[in-house]
């Protein structure tokens, strides 16, 4: 394993991060009732599935009621049990025709006869007046983030063209009971944005949010141990057995390919097809490689501007462009009133060079932007990456599974790895940028103080474990994904040897909804695994222009 090995920076998490998932819902708006980015959305999530089915009506004959979920019971086996769909707050409409339920498992297996955990469950029916019988599930990316948020990009991009697509709530998530929210870190992150991003206090503020989510959650007897990915991986065996499903094709991404991977590897049975996307391969995800996808993603957009002529002609050095910003910001930061992109009252913002590289990871300023932005800042005009960082403002307060994000960051990403190993990461990555920048893993700042105050067993040895197998695998990477790096795929691929990479040229993470050929080839290796999938259309693929702006 290389000192540079790590993980998936969910921006989420990390996923702001989200970054897919805002400018995504933003296009999807009309389609989904006007429903805004997870970064700026207005309203905490709706019901629970729990909440849904309601009570049981009251009877001196009946029965009584059995114990809930988070109460200690006998040992009793992985069930799954029909129910009503969630409920969100801005209706999926894909869910008005699905079957759900949810399922029910052990929260931790090691402890026969402990408390057990429920897990929303829909399955969206086929398109295809014959789908084939063997479903896709998903697995989504985070950790922490709202499966069921990511519906409406799976069926545009055909996942449940030709066969069922079932949709699970990992644990902890939204929808999953007891579900791990952390509103303490959802308002420091809206706080954040008017703060130095790796200042002292910035750091204060942030671990006094974690320890008060962390006390509040095992307060309520949560064993924050048992939320990790062999525990998510197991789940979705059970899903299986429990369904009745003799087999079925999995689709992850992001974290959801580091599930996949795991689960690939302890849990085959029953595997007819994998595909990944925006890979994070669970032997290489450690904390200092969040600087190597930086690195990556980054210079590849650099290069391809310095490949268009006329971005090349308009904007030349750009890479000395970018280091100068991020020196000049870090030594002198910007402070200024930017409104949020999608409406609201302006707020403070400051832009120094932590911000600056976190907002380019995030991708929160597109990448057909990157260059113009960059040229704007440099003349005086922050106004692009002040209206990115005003994004995270306004924050859906209690969506986010912050307690599952920690718990596998924390016991699978960060030990093993110590500040002076991130510090030289950032420095291979980004040789002459300030160490105050390169000190923190992008999306993931003080992830080592952090853990310190999570506190969860080390659990490497059982994850950081190479998957190998003969199961046909497509694995689908981007070029200027800078999350998780489009070499990371051939991390994957060599121990996977009947498996197949392919590479979207100008695509950041989570390449699948944003392609149309990723779609095709998607499309093509699912309908037969065995056969090399059509690749064709990835030929003919390059970058979108870049946007030019007047001199």
């Amino acid at each position: 394993m290389t000192e540079d090995n790590g993980p998936i920076s969910p921006s989420s998490a990390l996923e702001s991060g989200r970054s897919i998932r805002t400018r995504a819902k933003a296009r999807c708006a009309r389609r989904r009732s006007g429903r805004a980015p997870t970064t700026v959305a207005a309203a905490a999530a709706a019901l629970t599935l729990l909440a849904a089915l309601g009570p049981a009506p009251s009877s001196a004959a009946s029965p009584p009621a059995p114990p809930p979920p988070s109460a200690p019971r006998p040992a009793v086996p992985p069930r799954f049990i029909p129910g009503p769909c969630p409920a969100p707050s801005e209706p999926i409409s894909a869910l008005s025709t699905a079957r759900c339920g949810f399922l029910e498992v052990p929260e931790n297996r090691a402890r026969p006869g402990g408390r057990t955990i429920r897990l929303a469950v829909a399955v969206i029916p086929a398109t295809s007046a014959k789908p084939a019988t063997d479903p896709v599930v998903f697995m989504a990316g985070g950790p922490g983030a709202d499966t069921f948020d990511d519906i409406p990009f799976l069926v545009d991009s055909g996942l449940n063209r030709d066969r069922e697509l079932i949709i699970m709530a990992q644990r902890g998530n939204l929808y999953a009971q007891p579900h791990l929210a952390c509103p303490e870190m959802d308002r420091f992150t809206a706080k954040a944005v008017g703060l130095p991003y790796a200042a002292p206090s910035t750091e204060r503020l942030l671990l006094d949010a974690v320890k008060t989510c962390r006390d509040r959650l095992t307060a309520a007897g949560i064993d924050l141990s048992a939320y990790n990915t062999t525990e998510n991986a197991a789940d979705f065996a059970d899903l299986r057995t429990a369904m009745g499903l003799p087999s079925w094709n999995v689709y992850g991404y992001s974290y959801g390919s580091d599930l996949a991977l795991t689960y690939l590897r302890k849990h085959p049975q029953g595997i007819r097809a994998v595909a990944i996307d925006s890979v994070a391969p669970p032997r290489t995800t450690r904390l200092p490689v969040t600087w190597r996808s930086a690195h990556e993603g980054i210079d590849s957009l650099l290069k391809a501007c310095a490949a268009e002529p006329r971005c090349k002609s308009r904007y030349p050095g750009l890479r000395r462009t970018l280091t100068e910003q991020v020196r000049r910001l870090e030594a002198q930061p910007l402070t200024l009133n930017a409104r949020p992109p999608r409406g609201g009252d302006p707020v403070k913002v400051v832009l120094d060079g932590g911000a600056l590289l976190n907002l380019l990871v995030a991708n929160a300023v597109p990448a057909t932007d990157v260059p113009a932005a960059l040229e704007e800042l440099a003349h005086g005009r922050p106004e692009r990456f002040a209206r990115a960082r005003a994004a995270d403002s306004l924050q859906t307060v209690g969506e986010w599974a912050h307690g599952l994000t920690e718990s596998v960051a924390c016991s699978e990403w960060v030990p093993g790895t110590s500040a002076a190993d991130l510090l030289n990461a950032g420095r291979r990555a980004f040789p002459g940028w300030p160490d105050t920048v390169l000190a923190q893993a992008p999306q993931l700042p003080f992830q080592h103080e952090v853990c310190r105050v999570w506190n969860v067993p080390d659990r490497t040895a059982a994850q950081r474990v190479t998957t190998v197998s003969a199961i046909p695998t497509l694995i689908v990477s981007g070029t200027f994904d800078t999350k998780t790096g489009a070499s990371l795929a051939r991390d994957a691929a060599r121990t996977l040897s009947r498996s197949t990479s392919v590479q979207i040229p100008g695509i950041g993470h989570w390449v699948v909804p944003q392609s149309p050929c990723a779609q095709h080839v998607l499309a093509s290796f699912l309908a037969s695994p065995t056969v090399p999938p059509d690749t064709v259309c990835v030929g003919g693929l390059a970058p979108k222009p870049f946007t030019i702006i007047p001199k």
